[in-house]
């Protein structure tokens, strides 16, 4: 049975305004940067983009209540590096790094950096506030069940999340230095933070 031109056209619509997150949700990232147009990031050969100081744009409004129920502002963080990592209870590599997220967060808190998750797709808070209490999981993360943070707080052209896991960090001045659309290990995850740690 053939569907008929509108109901090709909602299909359509609909599976476009599912996109951003879905096309590559829970998957690895490639080696290809994201934003399009005339955009002043490298990503290397392991799916990891960085942008030099002076190319860096802040992100968009990222606030909202955590999974605990109480208001977060990451613009309240400036002066830190901050790890914000995309995720979702239901995700596959997601649960393959949060024991590597939740270690390097714990280590790294005495050298200025913060980290903040943002849960997003999961219906309800249950699953979500038991994968951080499986994991051991101690920071904050905003709870975005429609993914609304994920796509409107990131400026076009900028390093976006565009995968579930994506892992963007802030530089001390609330600016995009880098991102990762894949699942991240310990050293992989140092690799990126450690430099902006070392940043005056």
């Amino acid at each position: 049975m053939s569907l008929s031109r509108a109901s090709r056209a909602a299909l359509l619509t609909a599976v476009v305004a599912a996109g951003a997150l879905t096309l590559s949700a829970c998957g690895g990232g490639g080696g290809k940067s994201g934003g399009g147009g005339d955009t002043n990031f490298v990503t290397d050969t392991g799916g990891i983009s960085t942008v030099a100081k002076g190319e860096r744009t802040a992100p968009g409004k990222l606030a909202g209540e955590t999974l605990a129920g109480t208001a977060l502002d990451i613009a309240d963080l400036k002066g830190k590096v901050v790890v914000m990592n995309v995720w979702g209870s239901w995700c596959p590599p997601c649960r393959a790094e949060a024991p590597h997220f939740a270690k390097v967060a714990k280590e790294s808190k005495a050298k200025g950096v913060e980290f903040v998750g943002i849960n997003t797709r999961d219906p309800n808070k249950g699953p979500a506030l038991a994968f951080e209490k499986d994991y051991e999981v101690e920071y904050p993360s905003l709870y975005d069940p429609a993914g609304k943070l994920v796509t409107h707080g990131f400026p076009k052209g900028s390093l976006n999340p565009q995968a579930i896991p994506s892992t963007i960090v802030l530089d001390r001045e609330g600016k995009i230095a880098a991102r990762s659309l894949k699942a991240l290990g310990e050293s992989e995850l140092r690799k990126i933070i450690d430099p902006l740690i070392a940043e005056k």
